[in-house]
C-alpha cells in the first residue's frame, strides 16, 4: 500500500529513455536481493459479521493508534490516521478498512517468519482489549460493499469511481478483498524478465494453493477464490496477464517492452501539491508526450502510476506476485519461501517455466479462472491437475533454496516453511475446502473461527 509520500524534488522526464533507466538503476546484485511480504486481514466487531467502522473507539483508527505503544507513529492525512510506521514497518489500511502489514524486506524467510508472528501478537493483543478480530480470507464472506465503510485515504477517492467505471466488481475489489503478496529483487534486464515470466506462468498453480474466498454473501460463491473472480471484472487494461511477457525475444528488451504497456495504460490520478488530479483517463504515454493543464510528466508521476496496475505479477522497483488469497500464518510464510526457492534460482526458475510453457495465452487465461473455481482440481490441457503441478513447483523451490545455500543443518534451513504448501498439493485441498467444511458444520460462527488470524 503507497502511503503517496514524496521526499525530494520530482525529476522530468525526458523521453523513453528515463523510463527505461529507471528499472535499469532499480537492480541489484544477488548479494543484495531480499524477500518483502505484505499481508492483509478483514477486521469484524468481535461475535458478529458486522465490519470494523472507521471511526470511533472500536474502530480501525483507533487500531492503527494503539500501534503506538509500541513505538509506531501515525501516519495522517486530512487529520485522519491511515497508518502507523515505525523502523521500516508499515501498518496502513486498504479501503474497506481491511488492515495490511507492508514488512520490511529480509534476505533470511526465517525473519520475515518471525516478524509476521510478532505483528500478529500485536492484532490479537489490541482486538482483544477493543473487542475485534481479524479473519485471513481473500474475500469478507459477509456483507456487500456498501456495507463496509470506505476509509478517508485521499487516493481512495479518486481511485473509487475511476475503477467503478471500469469493471463491475471494482468496489468488491477495493472493499472486500484480502490478500498476501511478495516481492523480489532483480539483477538485470534478462533476470528481471526470467522472473516476470517464470511467475506469471505459474501463478495459477498458486492461485489454487491459496485460494481461501468460497462465501459470498453468507453463501456458497462456487469458487474456491471468489477473489480470482473479483479481478476478471476490475479493470481490463490493467490487470490480469502481461501476453508481452511470453513473446520471443521478450528477454533481450524487457524494459522496453513493460514500459511501452505502462505507457498505454489510463492514468487514474495526477498529484500535484497535495492534491489528486482527475487525468480524464488519458494514458501516460498522452501526459508524456503532451502534458496536463500544463503540467509536465516526472519520474515520481511514473512511480505513481506503477502502484496502479494491478496486473498477476507486476514490476516497480522489485516484482511484486499477486495472486494468493489471505491465509494463515504458516501458508503465508511458506508464500515467502515458495517464491524464493523459485524466483532467486535460475535453474528452479527454468524448470518451472517448462512445465508450463506449452500454453497458449488463452490456455493460460482458462487455467487462472479455473484455479479460482476449482483450486487444486483444476486441470491443464494435458490432464494434469493444479495439485501436480503445485506439487512439482514445490519441489523445484524447496531445491532452489537448498542451491541458494538455505539448506543447513542447524536449524536455518528455510525449507521448513514448504511444509504446509506440500501439504496442501499432496491432498488435493485448497484452503476453501477447510473454510466450507467449517461453514457447512457449524455455520458462520465455525467459518469465522477457522479464519481468524488474530
Amino acid at each position: 500500500m503507497s502511503l503517496d509520500r514524496r521526499s525530494e524534488a520530482p525529476l522530468p522526464i525526458r523521453g523513453m529513455g528515463d523510463l527505461v533507466g529507471w528499472f535499469r538503476d532499480r537492480e541489484r546484485p544477488p548479494s543484495e536481493w531480499k524477500v518483502g511480504l505484505e499481508h492483509e486481514k478483514v477486521g469484524l466487531l468481535a461475535g458478529t459479521r458486522d465490519p470494523i467502522p472507521y471511526a470511533g473507539s472500536r474502530g480501525i483508527a483507533a487500531v492503527l493508534r494503539s500501534f503506538g505503544r509500541w513505538g509506531y507513529q501515525p501516519f495522517e492525512e486530512e487529520g485522519n490516521v491511515i497508518a502507523a510506521q515505525r523502523d521500516g514497518l508499515t501498518v496502513s489500511i486498504e479501503p474497506g478498512g481491511q488492515l495490511e502489514l507492508s514488512g520490511r524486506p529480509f534476505q533470511d524467510v526465517h525473519v520475515v517468519a518471525a516478524e509476521l508472528d510478532r505483528h500478529l501478537e500485536k492484532c490479537r493483543e489490541i482486538g482483544a482489549e477493543l473487542g475485534l478480530e481479524f479473519l485471513a480470507v481473500g474475500y469478507r464472506p459477509w456483507g456487500v460493499p456498501a456495507t463496509a465503510e470506505w476509509c478517508p485515504k485521499i487516493r481512495y477517492r479518486v481511485m473509487r469511481p475511476f475503477l467503478e467505471a471500469r469493471g463491475a466488481l471494482a468496489a468488491d475489489m477495493m472493499s472486500m478483498t484480502g490478500s498476501t503478496q511478495a516481492s523480489f529483487d532483480f539483477g538485470s534486464e534478462r533476470d528481471m524478465a526470467e522472473k516476470l515470466r517464470a511467475a506469471l506462468a505459474v501463478q495459477p498453480a498458486v492461485v489454487a494453493l491459496y485460494a481461501n474466498a468460497p462465501v459470498v454473501g453468507g453463501r456458497e460463491s462456487g469458487w474456491k477464490s471468489f477473489r480470482a473472480q473479483v479481478w476478471e471484472h476490475v479493470d481490463p487494461s490493467r490487470q490480469g496477464l502481461l501476453p508481452f511477457a511470453f513473446e520471443p525475444g521478450f528477454e533481450a528488451d524487457a524494459y522496453r517492452r513493460y514500459v511501452e504497456w505502462a505507457l498505454d495504460v489510463p492514468m487514474i490520478f495526477l498529484r500535484r501539491d497535495g492534491a489528486y488530479r482527475e487525468t480524464g483517463g488519458r494514458t501516460f504515454r498522452a501526459f508524456l508526450a503532451e502534458g496536463l493543464d500544463g503540467e509536465r510528466a516526472t519520474l515520481a508521476d511514473w512511480e505513481d502510476h506503477l502502484t496502479t496496475v494491478f496486473t498477476d505479477v507486476r514490476v516497480k522497483g522489485v516484482v511484486e506476485v499477486r495472486g494468493a488469497d489471505a491465509c494463515d500464518a504458516p501458508m503465508t510464510k511458506a508464500l515467502a519461501a515458495f517464491w524464493k526457492g523459485l524466483l532467486y534460482d535460475a535453474s528452479s526458475r527454468a524448470a518451472a517455466w517448462d512445465l508450463v510453457c506449452g500454453l497458449s495465452l488463452e490456455e493460460r487465461r482458462a487455467l487462472g479462472a479455473a484455479a479460482g473455481r476449482e483450486g487444486l482440481a483444476a486441470r491443464l490441457p494435458d490432464g494434469r491437475t493444479l495439485g501436480e503441478v503445485a506439487a512439482a513447483l514445490i519441489g523445484l523451490a524447496a531445491n532452489g533454496l537448498c542451491r541458494q545455500k538455505c539448506c543447513g543443518q542447524r536449524g536455518e534451513d528455510e525449507r521448513v516453511w514448504l511444509e504446509p504448501l506440500a501439504a496442501r498439493a499432496e491432498s488435493g485441498r485448497s484452503p476453501a475446502d477447510d473454510a466450507l467444511e467449517a461453514w457447512r458444520r457449524g455455520g458462520d460462527a465455525a467459518l469465522a473461527a477457522r479464519l481468524r488470524i488474530a
